[in-house]
């Protein structure tokens, strides 16, 4: 049963965390895209820590035009702000922004810094209305755009950017991991360590939360819903694995914060 749960899990998980290339490097973005360089990378402070890194490896190879951090204060900020203080414990993060702890990470761990941040943002929605509003601000055109958010949110968070931009943006998504839920023990847990992680219940929890969002119905988040993002088709193997997972975990779906809340999402 719980080898099942756990394929339903990651069922879920790929469908979510969007990678159009499999590793983000230039060759990979020549052979898919036909560029050796995107014009902008933007990595959202929803991410966990190691989205950080996925940034700092961006920045070394020199895998796009400009460097963009986005996060204001969020459902997940105070998590980062406790995980990333545990460990470095010198970044005070308390009070900061997802944007300012992430490039006190790069610059303590890496000595890089990115070339802007947002840190007004609270949600997917004004995540990117107010990127777009920084990038138009500081005269920053683009045809190219790679995005970095956690896994659970990466599809949204694509689905809310093309909603804003016209189809010849070419958006790239690179989820900040990639988690695979295994059964050690007769315990669900992750096959890999990865940093910052979630724990196992909060994940299925923002997975759980991303499917009813991605929808296109009344209660959803596409055009014929709530009219955040656009239309996105859901497989049928996404939706059996979510309405297996609800009858075991049907009080973990995540509902949104109206505190977080805004004109756009």
């Amino acid at each position: 049963m719980k080898k099942q749960i756990a394929d339903y899990i990651n069922t879920l998980g790929k469908f979510c965390g969007k990678r159009d290339i499999p590793l983000l490097t230039k060759e990979e973005l020549n052979k898919k895209y036909g560029i050796n360089q995107a014009d902008v990378m933007v990595l959202f402070g929803g991410s966990i820590i190691c989205g950080g890194d996925v940034l700092a490896e961006a920045i070394k190879n020199n895998i796009s035009k400009k460097y963009i951090i986005v996060g204001g204060a969020g459902h997940t900020t105070e998590t980062l702000r406790k995980k990333i203080h545990n460990e470095l414990p010198n970044i005070k993060s308390t009070g900061m922004t997802e944007a300012e702890i992430f490039s006190e990470y790069l610059k303590y761990k890496y000595g890089l810094e990115p070339d802007l941040l947002e840190c007004n943002s609270t949600n997917c929605g004004n995540n990117i209305t107010y990127l777009l509003e920084l990038l138009k601000e500081n005269n920053i055109d683009f045809n190219s755009i790679i995005l970095v958010q956690d896994s659970t949110m990466q599809y949204r968070m694509e689905a809310v950017l093309r909603k804003y931009v016209s189809n010849d943006i070419t958006i790239i998504n690179y989820a900040a991991y990639k988690a695979k839920v295994v059964v050690k023990k007769d315990e669900l847990t992750y096959e890999d360590n990865i940093l910052g992680m979630w724990d196992i219940e909060r994940y299925i929890s923002l997975l759980m939360g991303e499917i009813p969002r991605l929808s296109d119905n009344s209660d959803g988040y596409g055009p014929n819903g709530k009219d955040f993002i656009v239309h996105i088709d859901i497989p049928n193997e996404v939706n059996l694995a979510f309405s297996e997972l609800k009858k075991e975990y049907a009080e973990m779906i995540r509902v949104a914060n109206p505190k977080y809340a805004s004109k756009s999402l």
